[in-house]
């Protein structure tokens, strides 16, 4: 018996070390992670590892640590769930200045964590609220409330790709697991240059780039910084150069690329249904003049305004739902219909710049389903906006050129650099 005893008691010792072992190490790699900015899901852990872990600069060891991304309609309040405020930092909070911490600024899918004590009252130690992979700012409760805005260190690297286009741009570069951000930064370019909705099998281009990261994580796509693109025959260079008004872009001639409004009124996506004087309407069923460029996109997605200029109209019609028009200049004038909402800030009278969000795409008015129907007008009459012929903007300057040779040759040799072969997706033809 006395031996049973000993090899059960052995045994159970045995089991208990393993599971002790597995179990820290879980907690262990699960928190000590390189970045602190990763994709959250809704995860409630007590830190037991014996080693110190930290995040946000704060000891965790012994504490509860909930992280989650904001779900639609959740408050700040909602995110504090579960833990117990002081009546006092609760004073504090709602007190605090919108120049310090604005609430209206907490939005759905954006990363937060609760650090809690593991007391029976689960004590609310500190809330952190991630705005962007690159700002977080953290609110302190414990005793008395501090709020510290912080950034984390981003790193900017030169990237280049390479693709040759088998069925459309959008979907090559997606093959090529280049965020969309650089497919609309390239379209914005060539956008009057080049129809991109029309490309050619066979067509091909290589990109320089800066891309963003933080931790080894990229987030954001900074300038081109060089672009060569072959189409229906011809060869296209686009050379970055500021001339003291910002970077603008230039062909290998000096003249601008840019012209006085944008080609799209959204970020790059297809066209369900171009200008047209004699279109079958889906709702009312007949055959009448369709004025406008229709775009297909998911309800919210923003608009942007093609140019600057003084918002004319921004209201609510049976016929156009949710519209903007916008006079740009004594010449052009662009509209804006079918708008889920329209943009804050944005009534007659005021005035928008250049890629401004003023609306979000929607299905209201005379709409089957959610899109933007983006109109265009020249002198008072209605034109096709994806065939206007616009002046182009200021050439290189004479004083300039120079420095824009020297430029326009090391981004050459950059470019020519980049092989084809390593960069061409294979994607089927339509």
């Amino acid at each position: 018996m006395a031996s049973q005893k000993k090899i059960y008691l052995t045994t159970s010792a045995v089991s208990l070390l393993i599971l002790s072992f597995f179990l820290l190490n879980r907690d262990s790699s699960f928190f000590v992670c390189p970045a602190d900015y990763e994709s959250a899901i809704d995860s409630l852990r007590l830190v037991n590892s014996e080693k110190p872990v930290f995040k946000y600069g704060m000891l965790v060891n012994g504490r509860e640590v909930k992280e989650g991304l904001v779900k639609r309609n959740q408050l700040f309040d909602d995110l504090l769930e579960g833990s117990f405020v002081t009546t006092e930092v609760s004073k504090q909070l709602s007190l605090l200045p919108r120049k310090v911490f604005d609430f209206k600024r907490v939005v759905s899918s954006k990363k937060y964590t609760l650090i809690s004590e593991n007391d029976s009252l689960k004590t609310a130690v500190a809330l952190v609220y991630e705005p962007s992979p690159v700002e977080y700012v953290i609110f302190h409760l414990k005793d008395t409330l501090l709020v510290e805005s912080c950034e984390r260190e981003v790193k900017t690297e030169q990237k280049t790709v390479a693709g040759t286009i088998t069925s459309s741009l959008y979907e090559t570069i997606d093959a090529l697991n280049i965020s969309h951000e650089l497919t609309n930064k390239f379209v914005d370019v060539f956008g009057w240059q080049v129809d991109f909705q029309h490309l050619q099998k066979g067509d091909r281009f290589k990109l320089i780039f800066e891309e963003h990261s933080v931790d080894s994580i990229p987030f954001g796509v900074g300038r081109i910084l060089g672009i060569y693109f072959e189409h229906a025959g011809h060869s296209y260079y686009a050379f970055p150069f500021d001339q003291g008004n910002g970077v603008d872009y230039f062909d290998e001639e000096g003249n601008s690329l840019r012209k006085a409004l944008l080609k799209y009124p959204i970020e790059f996506t297809r066209i369900s249904s171009r200008y047209s004087l004699s279109r079958f309407h889906p709702v009312v069923k007949v055959f009448r003049a369709h004025l406008g460029t229709d775009f297909a996109a998911a309800t919210g997605t923003p608009i942007r305004t093609v140019g600057d200029g003084t918002v004319l109209e921004a209201q609510y019609t049976a016929n156009n739902g949710n519209y903007v028009k916008i006079r740009h200049n004594g010449t052009y004038t662009t509209g804006y219909l079918h708008m889920s909402k329209i943009a804050a800030g944005v009534v007659a009278g005021t005035h928008v710049r250049q890629g401004q969000t003023i609306g979000y795409v929607g299905s209201t008015g005379l709409a089957t389903g959610p899109h933007l129907c983006y109109r265009f007008w020249r002198n008072g009459v209605q034109v096709d906006a994806l065939r206007v012929e616009l002046p182009p903007s200021k050439p290189m300057e004479r004083k300039n050129w120079k420095q824009f040779d020297e430029v326009m040759a090391l981004t050459t040799l950059k470019l020519q650099a980049i092989p084809f072969e390593n960069g061409s997706p294979i994607i089927a033809a339509q």
